[in-house]
């Protein structure tokens, strides 16, 4: 039987029509959770199209007995990401997660990439987290400020696109790599108001990775799918929980059934003169820098 591990908690999650977006409204409407499940209905360059995938992953949270409401709003449009989080408040009563996952990508060499694809990517993905969360933390501050300290939780999603970089995807790395970011500032800001913020860099077979994973793509063997979009759930469902609450700031590559902490930005050991660097006295310093130091992870197609 489902654990209930997230009864009675109210969820939004963005993108959630498709993909590993669906896999997470199930999942979390299986834990017991009401899911506003959020999904405009693009194509996977976001272009606009006439379905409506939200509605059919909330028939299916209901026929299973769930509760779900469906959300079309555009969450890198500011008055969307508005109504997006007063919708989960008024249906529901409240807001205790939030996932986010929208995005889409446009890939191309930054030789040939337009201003245009670059600025529509960034946009989703990044103003995307950065709109849903400024609502959602304005409503949880007001809650703490009233003497209600939420036990909320924010799940953003990264990618390895952002973590080690992706030939041909660096209009959608930067906005990956952004998103790391801004998970650290939003951990550091939040905790005061009862909120922590964590986020996942997936790997599974969606509509956004098949040309990236081509490779890994064939049909699963009998048995365990790894790169079936619901092995990510699990995770984000229990950093959604109330459990989670002493993890913050952190950011976890997920696929298959392999969870890890991946490890940033760390301060390395300097060599330090006590003055100005010449720079024809830099060459030696950097070979032994780089000598000290870890190799960097490979970028993805390099």
């Amino acid at each position: 039987m489902q654990d209930k591990l997230c009864q009675d908690r109210t969820v939004i999650v963005t993108g959630a029509g498709r993909g590993i977006g669906r896999a997470h409204a199930l999942a979390f409407a299986a834990a017991g959770a009401r899911v506003v499940v959020n999904d405009v209905g693009t194509a996977l360059d976001g272009a606009a199209t006439t379905e409506t995938p939200a509605q059919q992953v909330v028939d299916e949270i209901v026929a299973n007995g769930g509760v779900a409401v469906a959300n079309y709003d555009d969450v890198a449009d500011w008055q969307g990401a508005r109504n997006l989080v007063d919708q989960a408040i008024v249906a529901f009563g409240g807001l205790d997660v939030l996932v986010n996952n929208a995005g889409f990508v446009r890939d191309r060499m930054l030789v040939n990439l337009s201003e245009d694809e670059w600025d529509a990517v960034v946009r989703v993905h990044l103003k995307g987290h950065f709109a849903t969360m400024r609502h959602a933390a304005q409503y949880w501050r007001a809650e703490a400020k009233a003497g209600r300290t939420p036990q909320a939780r924010v799940i953003n999603t990264s990618s390895g696109a952002g973590l080690q970089g992706s030939v041909g995807q660096g209009n959608y790395g930067a906005a990956k790599a952004a998103i790391a970011g801004l998970t650290l500032t939003a951990a550091a800001e939040f905790g005061r108001y009862g909120v922590t913020v964590n986020a996942i860099a997936p790997a599974a077979r969606t509509r956004m990775t098949e040309t990236v994973f081509a490779e890994t793509m064939a049909a699963p063997d009998a048995g365990f799918d790894a790169m079936a979009p619901e092995n990510i759930s699990p995770l984000v469902v229990w950093l959604g929980s109330a459990e989670s609450g002493n993890v913050t700031g952190r950011m976890f590559e997920v696929e298959g059934g392999k969870v890890a902490l991946a490890e940033g930005w760390r301060h390395g050991i300097p060599v330090d003169r006590g003055a100005r660097w010449n720079p024809a006295d830099l060459g030696p310093v950097v070979a032994e820098l780089l000598e000290k130091g870890q190799v960097p992870e490979p970028v993805y197609g390099a």
